[in-house]
């Protein structure tokens, strides 16, 4: 399983006079200013071509596939998305980028709705938390993208998504699933700035606590991590990556995705990492990293 996240696609679609209004103004600056020259299409491409080389079985995008919330960049990123492969092969949660103004949260999930659907009914009418299951994993994301005010990128994790996600994951106990979690913000205290951190850390970790999970997933930092929280039979890794974007050379790491190998059974689990990452301008991938989760 591949996991990318904070994808930021370029080029930026040249928004309309009226669209610039509020927060989108101030994002627009910083864009120009700080991310047109660091986030390039070239490097998007050139991972996502490894990770196509590599045939993974799934793909999960842990948020941040636009900007600006703008109509024409959901619709670039819907045609991105297609050109990647089936949509039962790629699973998709939001970021903060995706809700960036009020509304847009809604549209994003009417939008992307083929990567953001289970295959099963449950009781809820919320679209997130959601869960696919392939082969012995289940894929559970929720949502922690709200739109905020100029110059703050913070997410929420609230109690309606706490009650649900207990549901899934022990649905997914019973049913002996290998059990991957995926968030944008990251779950856990002191992962960065307080203007961008997650609402409900606490709320969160008490229910990975109660019930369990396998492994968690996050983007948002723009950087490979690896952290772990308290589980209920054991600590569960928490994996964040770099930019799908992030050019080499630039303010932030370059761009790498997480590469996971998934084996065992629900008596015995094995989980390894492995980290790719564009080591030099000429956007070369080489594995940097190879860790065994557990």
């Amino acid at each position: 399983m591949a996991h990318i996240s904070d994808i930021h696609l370029s080029p930026l679609p040249a928004p309309r006079f009226f669209e610039l209004i509020g927060k989108r103004l101030t994002g627009y600056i910083n864009w120009k200013k700080n991310r047109t020259g660091e986030m390039g299409r070239q490097t998007l491409d050139a991972l996502m071509e490894s990770i196509k080389q590599k045939q993974a079985d799934h793909l999960v995008i842990s948020g941040d596939l636009v900007n600006l919330s703008l109509p024409k960049e959901f619709a670039a990123a819907k045609d991105w998305l297609v050109a990647q492969g089936p949509a039962s092969d790629i699973s998709l949660t939001f970021g903060n980028h995706d809700a960036y103004v009020g509304g847009a949260f809604r549209k994003a999930c009417k939008t992307f709705r083929p990567w953001i659907t289970s295959e099963e009914a449950h009781a809820w009418s919320a679209v997130f938390p959601y869960m696919r299951v392939r082969d012995q994993v289940a894929i559970i994301a929720v949502s922690s993208a709200i739109a905020t005010p100029p110059f703050f990128a913070t997410g929420r994790f609230d109690s309606a998504q706490a009650y649900h996600l207990a549901d899934l994951l022990r649905e997914a106990k019973e049913r002996n699933l290998f059990r991957m979690v995926m968030i944008h913000h990251p779950p856990y205290k002191n992962a960065t700035y307080w203007h961008k951190k997650l609402w409900g850390i606490e709320r969160f970790q008490r229910v990975i606590k109660q019930y369990g999970a396998e492994l968690i997933l996050h983007g948002h930092t723009h950087v490979p991590s690896l952290e772990h929280i308290e589980g209920k039979e054991r600590d569960v890794p928490v994996v964040g990556v770099a930019s799908a974007s992030q050019a080499f050379g630039g303010k932030k790491p370059p761009a790498n995705y997480n590469w996971f190998t998934i084996d065992g059974d629900c008596e015995s689990w094995h989980c390894g990492l492995e980290r790719y990452t564009i080591v030099n301008k000429e956007n070369e991938i080489h594995c940097t990293e190879k860790v065994p989760l557990f």
